[in-house]
C-alpha cells in the first residue's frame, strides 16, 4: 500500500494539474504588487520632412508687398524616456496584494484536497484489487470442489444411490459457479483499470493491507474539532472570505484620491522647421492627483456587489462546516460498521464451515440430500466473500475517516516521498518582478 500510495503521490496526472494551478496563482501576487512600482516607456520617432516657409519681407521701391520664401528638408528624429510611479491610489494594490495572497493560500487548501482524494481513492483501488483477487481464488476453488462433488455424485448415480435429479443439481451448481468465477474475472479486470488510473501503473504482487486507525482521534467529538479547524475544505473557504473582505476594500479604493509622479526627458534632432544641426533637449518631472467625485455610480456598485459577493463567501464557509461535519459522522460510521462486520463475518464462516462439514457427514448416510450440501457449500463461499468484502471495507474506511478530518496526507502516513512544498515556488517569484523563465526553467 505505501508504495504504491507513493507513486500515486508522486505521479498521478489530476494532483500534478493542482499543484501547477498553484504555481500559477503564486503569480497573482507580483502581477497585484505591481500597481506601486516603477513603470519606465522609451519612445522613438523619425522620418524626412520638408518645411517651406513664406514670410514678409516689406515693400520694394514700388510699394508692393514681397516676400521671402525658404524650404528646407531634413530628417528629424528624437527619443523620449518616460518614467511614472503611482505614490498612492487609495492602498488598492496593497489590498490586491494581500487579496492575491489569500487566493494562493485557498489553492494550497484545494491542492491538499486533491492530495488527500487521490490517496484515498489510491487506497479504495489497491483494497479493491486485493478483495477482487481473493473473490476470484475463493470462486476459483469453489469450482473445484463442485467438479468434485459431480464426480461423486456421477458414480453415486451410476450405483443407483442417487437420482438423475441430483445430477442436474450438481451441474446447474457447477455452470453457477463457473459464471461467477468468470464475474468476478470482469469486476477484477475492471478495479485494476483503476489502479492504473489512480496509481499510474499495473497492480503486481498486492499485500493486504493494515488499517491506520492508530492516526484517527480517539472520539468522533475530537474529530470534529480537529476537521473543523484542519480540513482544507474549511481553511480554503475562510481564505475565501478573506479575498471577499479585501475585495469590499479595493472596490472603496477606487473613491479615494491617486497621487502619482512623472518624469520626462525628451531629445530631438533636425526638429526646428526641419532645419539641420538643430538639437532640442527637454527635461520635465511633473506630480499628479486626482480626486473623483461622481463618475456615473459604477464604483458604488461595484463596492454593495462586493459586499453581497463577501456574504456568499461567509455562507459558503458555513455549507463547508456542516458538509465536514457529515463527512466525519459517516466515514467513523461506516468505519464502526465494517468493524463489526468482520466480527460478524468470521462467526460466519466458522458456523458455515461447521454446518458444510455436517452436511456432507449426514449425505454419506443418506440422511441429507445432494442439494442440501451444494447449499452448504454456496453458503460457506457468501461467508467468506462478505468477510472479504468487509475486510476491505474497514481499510478503506479508516483511509476515508482520517480524510474527513483533514489529515490524509503523504506525511501523515510516512510516505516514502519528498513532499511537495508549495511554498518554494511562491518564494521565488513574490518579489521577482523581471524575466520571462518560470523557477523550472521554463
Amino acid at each position: 500500500m505505501s508504495s504504491a500510495l507513493s507513486s500515486a503521490y508522486n505521479n498521478n496526472p489530476d494532483l500534478n494539474q493542482q499543484r501547477a494551478n498553484v504555481r500559477a496563482r503564486d503569480e497573482d501576487v507580483p502581477k497585484a504588487a505591481a500597481g506601486l512600482m516603477p513603470k519606465a516607456s522609451i519612445s522613438a520617432n523619425g522620418g524626412p520632412q520638408f518645411v517651406r516657409n513664406r514670410q514678409f519681407a516689406g515693400k520694394d521701391v514700388f510699394g508692393n508687398t514681397t516676400f521671402a520664401n525658404t524650404q528646407n528638408l531634413g530628417s528629424p528624429r528624437g527619443a523620449t524616456l518616460e518614467v511614472s510611479k503611482t505614490v498612492f491610489d487609495g492602498w488598492r494594490t496593497e489590498n490586491s496584494t494581500r487579496q492575491a495572497e489569500s487566493g494562493v493560500f485557498a489553492a494550497r487548501s484545494v491542492m491538499q484536497l486533491t492530495e488527500q482524494a487521490t490517496l484515498q481513492n489510491g487506497a479504495t483501488a489497491y483494497m479493491n484489487v486485493v478483495r477482487d483477487v481473493e473473490i476470484l481464488t475463493l470462486r476459483k476453488n469453489n469450482i473445484l470442489v463442485l467438479e468434485e462433488q459431480l464426480r461423486q455424485v456421477r458414480d453415486r448415480f451410476q450405483v443407483s444411490e442417487v437420482t438423475q435429479t441430483d445430477v442436474s443439481q450438481a451441474e446447474a451448481a457447477l455452470a453457477q459457479a463457473r459464471a461467477g468465477f468468470y464475474a468476478a474475472q470482469a469486476q477484477l479486470k475492471t478495479s485494476a483499470a483503476g489502479f492504473r488510473q489512480i496509481i499510474g501503473h499495473e497492480p503486481k504482487n498486492l499485500e493486504p493491507s493494515r488499517t491506520i486507525e492508530k492516526l484517527l482521534p480517539k472520539s468522533l467529538d475530537e474529530a470534529l474539532h480537529i476537521a473543523l479547524v484542519e480540513h482544507p475544505g474549511v481553511v480554503a473557504a475562510m481564505h475565501q472570505v478573506d479575498a471577499g473582505e479585501l475585495a469590499v476594500k479595493i472596490a472603496e479604493g477606487a473613491l479615494l484620491p491617486t497621487v502619482s509622479v512623472n518624469a520626462q526627458v525628451s531629445q530631438q534632432y533636425d526638429s526646428f522647421f526641419g532645419a539641420r544641426g538643430t538639437r532640442q533637449v527637454a527635461a520635465q518631472v511633473t506630480g499628479a492627483i486626482n480626486v473623483p467625485i461622481y463618475q456615473g455610480g459604477a464604483e458604488y456598485a461595484s463596492v454593495r456587489q462586493a459586499k453581497e459577493q463577501l456574504g456568499q463567501a461567509r455562507f459558503n464557509a458555513d455549507l463547508q462546516r456542516d458538509s465536514v461535519r457529515a463527512s466525519v459522522a459517516a466515514s467513523f460510521a461506516q468505519l464502526e460498521s465494517a468493524k463489526a462486520s468482520i466480527v460478524a463475518g468470521q462467526v460466519a464462516v466458522s458456523a458455515a464451515e461447521a454446518a458444510l462439514e455436517g452436511v456432507r457427514e449426514e449425505a454419506k448416510v443418506g440422511q441429507r440430500t445432494t442439494l442440501d450440501v451444494l447449499n452448504a457449500e454456496q453458503a460457506l463461499l457468501n461467508a467468506r466473500s462478505s468477510l472479504v468484502a468487509s475486510q476491505r471495507d474497514q481499510v478503506v474506511a479508516s483511509y476515508a475517516a482520517l480524510g474527513a478530518i483533514g489529515r490524509l496526507s503523504a506525511a501523515k502516513l510516512r510516505l516514502n516521498v519528498s513532499s511537495y512544498d508549495p511554498t518554494v515556488h511562491f518564494e521565488q517569484v513574490r518579489d521577482k518582478w523581471i524575466g520571462l523563465e518560470t523557477p523550472s526553467g521554463r
